[in-house]
């Protein structure tokens, strides 16, 4: 099976004044079509760095990354921003929703970027956040939202362009076990769909729902298992 996200000795070299920092040294990965893989590691461990990189929002210093049958390590700005919009749906611990806009139009901004027509727009948007249970609260703004149903947004937001992967960075850091849970349980659907998904954090209870477990450690890939029984939220009557 060809990888979807395939990482061939990525380096990645950040100069602080006199300071070098070798955030990754050498790394190799290969992610699949439908997967879903947790990234895991102390702080300092290059996760970060790494998941910037697969997100495209950073280059790195050496290597080479394919997403999706293109070589995006040598792409500029533009062309990155291209690829993020197309190819990558983010949800990130702190949401990042417009305070000012409303569900709806939140979850629609990516696709204005895409040159969709403002119906059709909102047909595509109506659609992703009733598929994740927030078709009564479209017209809401986030400060009108619970954290979970923010989270809710932020997700339809990443599904709303039909990525190849979502990138999800810390996504239940800021909720509590509860609704944890219930976003976690959302992440099962989507894979079940079919979608591929990154998930980054620390908390190995969350890890264990992933089917595929990387763990960094100074830079480098210190181990990359299967999952044998990954823990479910939805259980099957």
């Amino acid at each position: 099976m060809s990888s979807l996200i395939s990482v061939r000795n990525l380096v990645k070299t950040y100069y602080m004044g006199a300071n070098v920092v070798n955030a990754l040294q050498g790394v190799n990965l290969d992610i699949s079509k439908n997967e879903y893989v947790a990234l895991m590691g102390p702080s300092g461990s290059g996760k970060s760095t790494l998941m910037n990189l697969i997100g495209c929002l950073d280059t790195p210093t050496s290597g080479e990354y394919i997403l999706n049958g293109s070589n995006v390590s040598t792409m500029d700005d533009g062309e990155l921003a291209g690829v993020r919009n197309k190819e990558i749906g983010f949800v990130f611990q702190t949401f990042n929703l417009l305070p000012r806009l409303s569900a709806l139009d939140n979850v629609a901004l990516p696709l204005v970027y895409a040159g969709l027509s403002r119906s059709e727009r909102v047909e595509k948007a109506k659609h992703v956040l009733d598929s994740v249970g927030l078709s009564d609260r479209m017209d809401h703004k986030p400060n009108e939202l619970s954290g979970g149903q923010r989270q809710r947004v932020a997700v339809a937001r990443a599904l709303v362009n039909s990525p190849s992967i979502i990138l999800a960075d810390e996504p239940t850091g800021n909720l509590d076990s509860k609704t944890s849970y219930e976003i976690i349980g959302l992440f099962e659907e989507i894979h079940a769909l079919g979608n591929t998904i990154v998930l980054v954090t620390h908390e190995p209870d969350i890890a264990e729902y992933a089917h595929r477990i990387v763990k960094m450690r100074d830079g480098r890939i210190e181990s990359d298992v299967l999952n044998p029984n990954p823990v479910k939220v939805l259980q099957t009557a």
